[in-house]
C-alpha cells in the first residue's frame, strides 16, 4: 500500500449488500423484501370487508336537521369524511355532503372544531 491513510467502508454499505440502508417503519411493518415480517398479514393477497352503503342498506334518508346522523360523516375537526372511510355510495355521498354543508349554515353542526 501507499502511503495514503485507509479509511473503513462506509458502515452505511455493505460488500455483500450493495443496497442503501431501508428507513425504519417501525415494529412489524417491514417492507417484506426477502420474506421479512409483514406485520402479521402473512403473504398472499390482502383481502378486507367490503363496505356497503348505509343509506342503500337501511333505506335512511338524508336529512339536513338530523344532525345526530351527519355527525358520524364528519371529523372531530369538522371535516367531511370521504367515501372510501364511510363506505357510502357515490349518489349517497353527495347528498350527503349537500345535507352537512346546509346543517352547518344553520348552525346544527360545526364548520369547525372548538
Amino acid at each position: 500500500m501507499s502511503d495514503e491513510k485507509y479509511t473503513e467502508p462506509s458502515p452505511r454499505f455493505s460488500p455483500e449488500n450493495d443496497r442503501p440502508p431501508r428507513q425504519d417503519r417501525g415494529e412489524g411493518q417491514m417492507d417484506g423484501r426477502d420474506g421479512e415480517d409483514r406485520g402479521g398479514r402473512g403473504k398472499g393477497k390482502v383481502y378486507f370487508k367490503k363496505k356497503v352503503c348505509k343509506f342503500c342498506t337501511q333505506k335512511l334518508k338524508i336529512d339536513y336537521k338530523d344532525s345526530d346522523t351527519l355527525r358520524r360523516f364528519i371529523t372531530d375537526r369538522g371535516k367531511i369524511l370521504p367515501r372510501r372511510i364511510t363506505g357510502t355510495c357515490a349518489k349517497h355521498q353527495r347528498a350527503l355532503a349537500v345535507a352537512i354543508k346546509r346543517a352547518r349554515t344553520i348552525a346544527l353542526l360545526p364548520f369547525v372544531a372548538d
